[in-house]
């Protein structure tokens, strides 16, 4: 009896190693180690041959040639924009559903453009990407698909343009840096907010010296999706949530943080801690529209991030707690401080704004923002040199403000130039692996994280951000 007991223990044992191995259960099979108390994602290092793409200006291409994939929710509004825009042919379209494609070519007849060929199903994004007569890729698709569909267009001779975030692991994350740097193509994340008013003023400012050193930034995405959630076929953004915690959705809030503060281009985001709350809504979301009461997303997370040159930043997500839309976006520096939600302000020294250029007022408090008229005077005077060109247009055309529209501008411009993008394949790595490495964090305690360094030890390698011109 005993020895047949022993047989059973060890068979036992010899089952749940196999099971382990064959269905991928064992809960110690992460993507990282734990060293020194702090998490380490595994950094691959450069294949021979492949090149670093800071700073990298592909050859101009006088007529740029586009396909879209993805004409879902936000698909249509960028076929529309780039039917705005000198320099452009839309060649293609591409949606699983035809129905969606036939909307598009609405768009481009009613703007007198000439129809685009036309794919659909679950191959159709491949044979667009493999056409030879397309130069840009612009992918508006769920998440899950982002990174292969990049990958493939750049190893078929495309540059790439891909949604927030651009990947969700940090595996994938290297991909798109990889497969970017192997094949010479840019991998341009297309976020958004970096180009709207605000930030962009303020960015100015702070190149121009007026808010000092930017040692603190405050980002988030706070954005209540209750109306939403039903418009993302098969509901497939509510299902990632369901699946995983952490930020999923940084880059809105950390993108123009990262330009304000030079990130790879000076100084790095070194590691990062995050902690969540419960879920409660999530929950009630799950059981109502997935059957099921587990979900994985706390209703809040707030993620902290320190740099190699000792500042710091501070992330939020929340996507369903009844909250007034908010990215937070605040700078602290030295000299100055600003603030866009819920109302938008500027903060300086006195020493700023004897230096800002703007008329000579009394009374000026560092406790309290700028008097509405002096706040104007100095908005109007550190205005972007990209905003002065674009943005009475862009606010015309719409798209959240405008700003998608110069995003997009910005793209074209760039690549019919030869220049620089504006967000390399870099910065769709750093500002989307925030997912993951917050996920990581939260299932370990709050442990930190250390940020995988993507440009390989370049990141000092450029003095200062500056959108090429």
């Amino acid at each position: 009896m005993k020895k047949r007991s022993i047989f059973y223990a060890l068979l036992l044992v010899v089952v749940v190693a196999c099971g382990a191995v064959l269905f991928n259960l064992n809960p110690n099979d992460k993507p990282y180690t734990i060293k020194n108390g702090m998490i380490h994602f595994e950094a691959p290092e450069r294949a021979p041959g492949q090149t670093s793409m800071l700073g990298f200006a592909a050859e101009p291409i006088q007529t740029l040639r586009v396909g879209f994939i993805g004409l879902g929710m936000r698909g249509p509004s960028a076929v529309k924009r780039f039917s705005l825009i000198d320099g452009v042919e839309i060649k293609a379209l591409c949606d699983l559903y035809p129905e969606n494609v036939e909307k598009c070519q609405k768009i481009l007849a009613d703007r007198g453009v000439a129809a685009a060929d036309e794919y659909s199903g679950e191959e159709g994004w491949k044979q667009l990407c493999e056409r030879e007569d397309i130069d840009l890729v612009y992918i508006v698709t769920p998440w899950e698909w982002h990174v292969p569909m990049a990958v493939y267009a750049m190893e078929q001779g495309k540059h790439a343009a891909v949604e927030v975030p651009a990947a969700m692991t940090v595996e994938d994350c290297w991909l798109l840096v990889d497969t970017s740097e192997r094949t010479r193509k840019h991998c341009m994340m297309l976020e958004n907010c970096v180009y709207d008013h605000f930030e962009l003023t303020t960015l100015n400012m702070a190149q121009q010296g007026l808010l000092g050193e930017v040692i603190h930034g405050e980002g988030g995405y706070i954005h209540g999706l209750e109306r939403f959630w039903h418009q993302y076929q098969g509901n497939w953004r509510l299902i990632y949530n369901q699946k995983y915690r952490g930020d999923v959705y940084a880059t809105h809030g950390l993108g123009p943080i990262c330009f304000a503060m030079d990130i790879h281009r000076g100084d790095k985001m070194e590691y990062l801690v995050s902690m969540d709350t419960d879920s409660w809504i999530g929950k009630e979301l799950a059981e109502k529209s997935l059957g099921t009461t587990e979900f994985a997303n706390g209703d809040h997370t707030s993620t902290l991030i320190r740099t190699h040159k000792g500042k710091t930043i501070e992330l939020q997500h929340n996507v369903y707690t009844p909250r007034p839309y908010n990215r937070l976006y605040q700078l602290t520096g030295t000299k100055g401080f600003v603030n866009k939600y819920p109302v938008e302000g500027i903060l300086l020294s006195q020493e700023s704004v004897q230096n800002s250029g703007v008329a000579d007022h009394e009374d000026l408090s560092a406790h309290k923002f700028l008097p509405k008229e002096i706040f104007e005077e100095v908005v109007e005077k550190y205005r972007h040199p990209i905003q002065k060109e674009l943005m009475e247009y862009a606010k015309k055309v719409g798209g959240h403000g405008g700003m998608d529209f110069i995003m997009d501008y910005r793209l074209v411009y760039c690549l019919r130039n030869g220049l620089p993008l504006d967000q390399d394949v870099y910065d769709a790595a750093e500002w989307s692996c925030i997912g993951e490495l917050s996920r990581a964090s939260i299932e370990n305690n709050s442990m930190p994280v250390a940020f995988p360094d993507f440009t390989r030890g370049e990141w000092d390698k450029i003095k200062g951000y500056r959108f090429a011109q």
